[in-house]
């Protein structure tokens, strides 16, 4: 009975999920007809917001749409990754024809062409007029399409920024042309690309060879990603290859973890105010998505802080936390518990009395700071008494 309720859940917040599903003909000149394309807004999704969205662009909308929509529903109901706009495109039984590559180069030819150029556009044009994106574009491809998303990086600037390449079918030359691209590149690119154990022999084999040499490429503007996925087939490796692309395409975007605080935030050197900011600076850079800091990532950096006995972070991370909000008692808590660490209890004692007027946080309630106050004020008492009973 469990169970059948378990799958009834999934089944109607799949249902739910999929209906919020925008689907618009989008008429093309290059085409010469309409395209059918699917577009899934973020939830809550607001015109009027200054908020941009990151967009992915999934070719082979017809079957990869779906658990493209699952799994980035997933990521950002946790948090790990910024709220996106999704945009899928039916090819159906012009897939042939939208694939179509010549067969030296494996770039797009003849109908692949026109197909590039209503992508590139028509499609992507018409989703930054109508939608509130951000600079960055993902781009998501299997098999035969994987192959041809490629085609986007061979312009001065690349089309996309991410490439997520699913047991992709390099034709003619691709793999070649795609190392000395790649290693040549003036704008930072993030490529993804898996098969699996199980996958066509023909096509593991050769993601493998090409995918060796990518890793040796040194040029720090592109962030590679290779995975061979275990026990699937062509096919089923889609959902596991989409989970592992974007969780390491927007790394940086989630919060900070156990992993990056070992090995990077405790062995930084500078002062931590600086890590968290430069942090946000390249999810703004990378993303085109400015956020706060968030109190939990504050209250981590000032645990390393004190875990490094860094009083200098610790002042300069409550500068930074009064800078981003004033009216917030998290900085002049810290700028008290600063001082505290620091011996000087009459100006902790101001700081905490200060923060008294100022707003509750999330993490350092009135109460807490009531109680870091009369420690204070009892170890004076202490002080003084103990001063008298020297005097006399």
């Amino acid at each position: 009975m469990k169970k059948y309720l378990l799958v009834s859940c999934v089944v109607l917040f799949s249902a739910s999920l999929f209906s919020q599903t925008i689907y618009k003909e989008l008429p093309s000149r290059f085409l010469n007809t309409t395209r059918d394309i699917k577009i899934k807004l973020p939830n809550n999704y607001d015109p009027e917001s200054l908020i941009k969205h990151p967009v992915i662009i999934v070719f082979d909308g017809d079957y990869l749409f779906e658990p493209v929509l699952g799994q980035v529903h997933f990521q950002t109901y946790f948090k790990e990754m910024p709220e996106s706009i999704i945009v899928g495109i039916v090819q159906g039984k012009e897939r042939f024809y939208d694939g179509y590559f010549d067969e030296l180069t494996g770039m797009p030819f003849e109908s692949g062409k026109r197909f590039y150029d209503f992508v590139q556009n028509e499609l992507l044009p018409y989703i930054d007029d109508n939608y509130n994106t951000s600079p960055f574009r993902v781009a998501v491809g299997h098999n035969t399409m994987a192959n041809f998303i490629n085609s986007y990086l061979f312009t001065d600037v690349p089309v996309f920024q991410a490439y997520i390449n699913i047991s992709p079918d390099y034709k003619g030359t691709m793999s070649n042309n795609l190392i000395t691209r790649l290693s040549h590149l003036r704008n930072e690119v993030f490529y993804y690309v898996a098969t699996s154990d199980k996958d066509v022999p023909s096509l593991k084999n050769n993601i493998t060879e090409t995918s060796t040499v990518l890793k040796t490429l040194d040029t720090q503007k592109l962030t590679f990603y290779y995975d061979e996925l275990q026990g699937d087939s062509h096919y089923t490796l889609v959902t596991g290859a989409l989970s592992k692309a974007l969780d390491k395409i927007f790394e940086i975007f989630k919060p900070l973890d156990e992993k990056e605080i070992n090995e990077k935030v405790l062995t930084y050197d500078g002062t931590l105010d600086d890590y968290i900011v430069d942090r946000y600076e390249r999810i703004e850079k990378y993303f085109g998505i400015s956020k706060p800091i968030t109190e939990e990532e504050f209250a981590k950096i000032v645990a390393i802080a004190e875990e490094r006995d860094d009083l200098e972070s610790l002042q300069k991370i409550g500068k930074l936390a009064n800078k981003q909000d004033p009216n917030s008692s998290l900085g002049t808590y810290y700028l008290a518990l600063h001082a505290e660490k620091s011996g000087k209890n009459k100006k902790a004692t101001k700081f905490y009395e200060s923060a008294l007027t100022l707003g509750e946080t999330t993490i350092i309630d009135k109460e807490y700071i009531k109680s870091k106050l009369k420690n204070l004020q009892d170890l004076a008492i202490d002080d003084n008494e103990k001063d008298d009973d020297e005097e006399n």
